[in-house]
């Protein structure tokens, strides 16, 4: 990036956050096209929903704060983070949970804290994780893949569920919903199944679920896109999922039958999404080099953990926030030496 020369007395080069944010929003269309594809309008609905109340919640805000509302608006933080909770959300979701998710998001964890830079918390993680604890039959309700789906949904149909609440007629919701892989898969194995004779279904690709891997892979496209940009570095998406295929790995090579191929656990559920997108978070993330490839390679490894032995099968949103928490120990720790100092002066 080009930031223009200033003259005395410096001061802070220009904001950059609106641009910065643009650049997250554009690398995320591919994924979000693929969402929709695979899981319906729901997909889109979940974001309008989810932005017109971030932009509501954010402006309330701001105006008991006393603080300018057209600026703050205009770095399209918020718009950032309702469209990151939106594509975590079901597609049928009930729009009212969606609103109560972003407020969250929005008020208690962005601007409690001071607003944006101060939070310690991943907004929208943290917002996934409330919706999830609180209705936990609702958020695990995804719609099957398009080309398993036997009674797909038109977009007023759509509509009318997530705002009305009820299904069309001859309809339930074990016939319209279906369990997430990661879902799928601990059921499965908990019932004593091996991994040959799970990978039977017809719902398994060839590494995730059929539609999820797909998605997975268009997210890595705006990932690598925000890597060229320079929007992001390298070291968290990369260090995240060296801790994840690593973990996953060791454990797949002792028992390949009742632990999942490490790609698995790569192209299911939100790990392309959070390694590019949401661990990367610079208020959030750990800031220093080395500490930057230590907090990625934690969150893999934490994910591995929930995945494996918890009770919340993607485990990524809490994996983030848990190193969230551990963020400011890591820079502390990481510190590099300040060039030309020794270790006797007080700087080393």
């Amino acid at each position: 990036m080009d930031f223009p020369v200033h003259t005395s007395p410096y001061g802070q080069l220009p904001n950059n956050v609106t641009r910065l944010m643009g650049w997250v929003l554009l690398a995320l269309i591919p994924g979000i096209v693929a969402l929709m594809y695979y899981f319906g309008w729901g997909v889109l609905i979940n974001i309008c929903i989810a932005t017109v109340a971030a932009v509501a919640a954010e402006a309330g805000m701001l105006r008991l704060r006393n603080r300018p509302i057209r600026p703050a608006l205009m770095d399209l933080s918020a718009v950032v983070t309702a469209v990151l909770l939106a594509i975590s959300l079901p597609p049928l979701l009930p729009w009212w949970m969606t609103v109560l998710g972003i407020s969250f998001a929005i008020i208690m964890v962005k601007h409690l804290y001071g607003g944006l830079g101060y939070n310690p918390f991943n907004p929208a993680m943290a917002a996934y994780v409330l919706l999830l604890v609180s209705f936990p039959l609702a958020m695990t309700r995804w719609l099957p893949p398009e080309m398993l789906n036997q009674n797909p949904l038109d977009f007023f149909q759509t509509l009318s569920v997530i705002f009305g609440g009820g299904l069309p007629d001859s309809l339930t919701w074990d016939a319209i919903t279906s369990a997430t892989p990661l879902d799928e898969m601990r059921t499965q194995l908990e019932m004593n199944k091996t991994i040959s004779e799970i990978s039977q279904s017809p719902i398994w690709g060839d590494y995730g679920a059929r539609g999820w891997e797909w998605v997975g892979n268009w997210f890595l496209l705006g990932g690598l896109f925000l890597l060229w940009r320079k929007v992001i570095g390298w070291q968290i998406p990369v260090a995240m999922m060296a801790g994840l295929l690593l973990s996953a790995g060791v454990f797949w090579m002792f028992d390949p039958e009742s632990m999942p191929f490490p790609a698995f656990h790569l192209f299911s559920g939100g790990m392309i999404l959070g390694a590019f997108f949401i661990a990367t978070d610079p208020v959030t993330a750990s800031t220093t080099p080395k500490g930057r490839i230590i907090y990625g390679f934690l969150i893999g490894m934490t994910v591995f953990i929930i995945r494996t032995w918890g009770g919340y099968p993607d485990a990524v949103a809490f994996a983030v926030l848990l190193m969230n928490m551990a963020a400011p120990t890591i820079d502390y720790y990481t510190q590099p030496k300040v060039f030309g100092a020794r270790e006797d002066d007080g700087h080393g």
